[in-house]
């Protein structure tokens, strides 16, 4: 892939994360460009998982700094994150059992409506201007992703690669800049996989939405990363495009504990 580059829009420097006098992260240092897929990649228990709940705000560092387009994260409150320009998906679906579809994807709107979810929501119709307004963008995602006819579908129903198209669709709908997906196509088939990250990377080509990612299949990650951040028990080992890091004997070691 061609890197987007505009320059930095989130460097974190020195990030520091403990459990209980265990150190999840150690001394981190990275950025992400303007318009780039960074993945983020390492073993079982190598702090990716953890990095990315530092980024979106679910941990707080214990030292270093974090900032997003010149604004400082580590102590931004994470509900703050969204009106920020921060979506996330998660490794384990998170959707809202017995809603449609559409509803689904709606209530990622919630941190754009001056109303309020509860006012602008298509289930309690006041606000209908609003509403209209979010109905039409909520629209326009359903149909990139491929799911308007099943709108009215519960989300829990779909099979599981829609699922996780419709969560994928609820973080579009915050309107992000920066979207960070924890292990995307985990459970997925190989189709699905395919189709998926096709998704992804329309999202990074036609709409410049600059993405952090986490996976674990090293297919996907050299077919979609610009650059790559190698993780091994908290600490940073590699850094750099898809051809260096697979190179790398530090990553190798990592991987495959070959000396």
């Amino acid at each position: 892939m061609t890197p987007q580059v505009a320059g930095p829009v989130l460097r974190a420097t020195g990030i520091h994360l403990s459990f209980g006098g265990v150190a999840a992260l150690s001394g981190v240092d990275f950025f992400v460009n303007s318009g780039e897929i960074l993945s983020i990649i390492g073993p079982n228990g190598a702090g990716k998982t953890s990095l990315l709940n530092v980024i979106s705000g679910v941990f707080r560092v214990s030292h270093g700094e974090i900032s997003f387009e010149g604004r400082d994260l580590a102590r931004s409150p994470a509900e703050d994150l969204a009106r920020m320009g921060i979506a996330r998906t998660f490794q384990n679906l998170a959707l809202f059992k017995g809603m449609t579809v559409e509803e689904n994807v709606l209530v990622g709107r919630h941190a754009l409506m001056s109303s309020g979810v509860l006012a602008c929501g298509a289930w309690w119709g006041k606000a209908s201007g609003e509403e209209a307004t979010h109905r039409a963008r909520v629209a326009e995602i359903l149909k990139f992703l491929g799911l308007w006819e099943l709108r009215h579908a519960r989300a829990d129903t779909l099979a599981y690669g829609l699922q996780k198209r419709v969560e994928l669709g609820r973080a579009m709908a915050v309107e992000p800049r920066l979207l960070l997906l924890d292990e995307p196509t985990a459970g997925m088939s190989h189709a699905e996989k395919s189709e998926f990250m096709s998704y992804v990377l329309d999202l990074n080509r036609t709409r410049r939405i600059t993405i952090i990612l986490i996976e674990h299949d090293m297919g996907v990650v050299m077919k979609m990363s610009d650059r790559i951040v190698v993780l091994d028990h908290g600490v940073k080992i590699a850094e750099g495009v898809p051809d260096e890091i697979v190179e790398n004997r530090d990553v190798i070691h990592a991987y495959l504990g070959e000396q």
